[in-house]
């Protein structure tokens, strides 16, 4: 029941701080919060720790609970890009997101050609058959859980742990155009095309190949996203 009512406050506060309702500057009082979300004391305070955690807020005695200006906040994490994404931000949460996975996403399938495990090598073209039959079939659900993980494997086995702590950002972005249907109904064949190529790529150690068909999926999927807001 806590861990519930934690959750929930968490949500409903972080997204209204994350969609301008709360803009910085607002004060807030830990009684207030507890009584308009009907938590206890020791849940709100809860929240307010992880929202300072984010750097969404800071507390300070006899001022209060503070929203922290928005170039304060923790931007990578998770929780705060799947709020912007569910609020009226998404167009310009989902164009820096974008921006981000260009400057990294190629960048990480060159080195994984150069640094990938054999068994990694094997992994990613197994997923790149699982992207393919899950497009034919026009399961989303299954083909969003495989695209995440082929992306999660090629930003690890770049071998830059930087990369890697990218995982769960591009995971949010990728299920964030999923559940606000962003994405086609049936994934582009050229999408998949390019998924198959940045494995067979990285399989065959050729880093330029994987590099250029990585670019090719990040600017496919800008694209996608651009014609959703025109």
């Amino acid at each position: 029941m806590a861990e519930g009512m934690h959750e929930r406050m968490l949500d409903a506060v972080g997204t209204a701080i994350a969609c301008g309702q709360l803009p910085p500057g607002s004060v807030l009082r830990l009684e207030e919060l507890q009584q308009s979300h009907g938590a206890s004391r020791t849940v709100a305070r809860e929240v307010v720790r992880a929202l300072e955690a984010m750097r969404l807020t800071t507390s300070k005695r006899r001022v209060g609970i503070t929203v922290r200006d928005c170039a304060d906040w923790n931007h990578y994490d998770p929780r705060l890009i799947r709020w912007q994404l569910d609020s009226e931000h998404r167009p310009v949460a989902l164009r820096n997101l974008m921006e981000l996975r260009w400057a990294v996403e190629p960048s990480a399938a060159r080195f994984a050609a150069l640094r990938a495990s054999p068994e990694d090598r094997g992994r990613l073209r197994a997923l790149g058959a699982r992207l393919e039959a899950t497009a034919h079939a026009r399961d989303l659900t299954t083909f969003l859980r495989h695209d995440i993980a082929f992306h999660h494997l090629v930003l690890a086995a770049s071998g830059n742990p930087m990369f890697g702590q990218l995982s769960a950002v591009v995971a949010e972005v990728l299920t964030g155009r999923t559940e606000h249907g962003l994405m086609p109904l049936e994934p582009q064949p050229e999408a998949v095309a390019l998924h198959l190529e940045v494995a067979h790529a990285v399989d065959r150690g050729d880093a330029e190949r994987a590099e250029q068909a990585m670019r090719g999926i990040m600017l496919q999927a800008r694209d996608e996203v651009a014609e959703q807001f025109q």
